[in-house]
């Protein structure tokens, strides 16, 4: 069926209305009618071209919350009226050492993203801003009662992003954890690490979001641009999350590190990062991570459930997508844009 959408009909365009096709409900596949869809700042990175050749045009969107309409006759997991989420993902092989374990978003055999992907019938995959979508049921997840979901489509991004390596690398009760930028995905790291007990201090070049840091759950506040900062929090650190999509300094930021402690990247600098000897003082790390597989995925919506954990968002009618791009990128934003996808049609 062809459906309302937003698309980038080329590199550097605006989105402009359009309508995409959506394949038939297969046996394991699900219809979902999308309530809201996120923007992400790899969106516009994507629709603009800067990581690389694009076909357009394409319809972004990777954080995407809606309601089943429709399940194939082998999909058990979920049924019609259900509050799903889809997030960067909707296909991989399934067989692959990565996809056994869990992290479909390394499959060795190519991960189908959710946008911009081939993908198994030998289309190109178009994504969240569309008022419906078709996803193999083992990539839609289930959206946990008590958030609002308005709240929750940023998660399937910004929320696994944060959350993958904070509880990888420990973050809890007795951990000093450290958000490097207090943006889209700085503000959920902040309220994740505070949900699971660490004591959290915020890292922003100024302190003009203080109030905001502090009442999402930090303990502590630092600007970066005072040298006081890395001289006072020299080996505090236990857990470093680099939000920042910017060059920075990172021998600078792993001083603060205590002894073992992990400094992991999941901004994408534009350029590299070097690191010399601050890693061998201290036998410390610096490392990356990138969003997350499935069942993570589903473990932070779940955790979150149980917090009552959203993010922070601004909701939008479709035709401000374009001005809402240019906040973005102007860091005019608390915190997370949302489509509103009844908007679309």
């Amino acid at each position: 069926m062809r459906v309302h959408a937003y698309a980038a009909p080329a590199a550097g365009q605006p989105l402009a209305p359009t309508t995409v096709e959506r394949r038939e409900v297969g046996p394991n596949d699900v219809l979902i009618t999308i309530e809201y869809a996120g923007i992400c700042h790899s969106d516009i990175h994507t629709v603009n071209g800067d990581w690389g050749p694009q076909p357009y045009p394409l319809t972004p969107g990777h954080e995407i919350v809606g309601l089943v309409t429709e399940v194939g006759p082998e999909v058990t997991t979920h049924q019609v009226g259900d509050r799903v989420g889809v997030g960067c993902m909707v296909n991989s092989c399934g067989q692959c050492a990565n996809c056994t374990r869990g992290e479909q978003q390394f499959c060795l055999n190519g991960t189908v993203f959710t946008y911009g992907s081939p993908d198994r019938d030998g289309t190109v995959t178009q994504g969240g801003y569309s008022t419906h979508v078709v996803v193999d049921a083992n990539f839609v997840l289930a959206v946990p009662d008590g958030i609002d979901p308005v709240q929750v489509a940023p998660l399937l991004c910004a929320g696994v992003t944060t959350y993958n390596p904070l509880k990888h690398w420990g973050a809890g009760p007795g951990k000093k954890v450290a958000v490097v930028g207090l943006g889209g995905l700085g503000h959920m790291a902040v309220k994740l690490a505070h949900a699971m007990g660490a004591e959290v201090t915020v890292l922003s070049q100024s302190l003009k979001k203080q109030e905001d840091g502090l009442r999402l759950g930090a303990d502590h506040y630092y600007a970066t641009s005072d040298p006081e900062t890395f001289t006072t929090l020299a080996g505090t650190f236990d857990i470093i999350i680099n939000t920042v999509s910017a060059d920075l300094d990172a021998n600078a930021f792993i001083g603060l590190l205590d002894l073992h402690g992990a400094m992991v990247n999941v901004g994408a600098a534009p350029g590299p990062m070097p690191v010399n000897g601050a890693l061998l003082a201290g036998h410390k790390s610096f490392t990356g991570s990138m969003i997350g597989g499935i069942p993570i995925t589903q473990d932070m919506l779940d955790f979150c459930g149980e917090h009552g954990i959203g993010a922070e968002v601004e909701v939008i009618p479709a035709s401000q997508i374009n001005e809402a791009y240019q906040r973005v990128l102007a860091s005019d934003v608390r915190y997370r844009f949302v489509i509103d996808a009844a908007t679309l049609s």
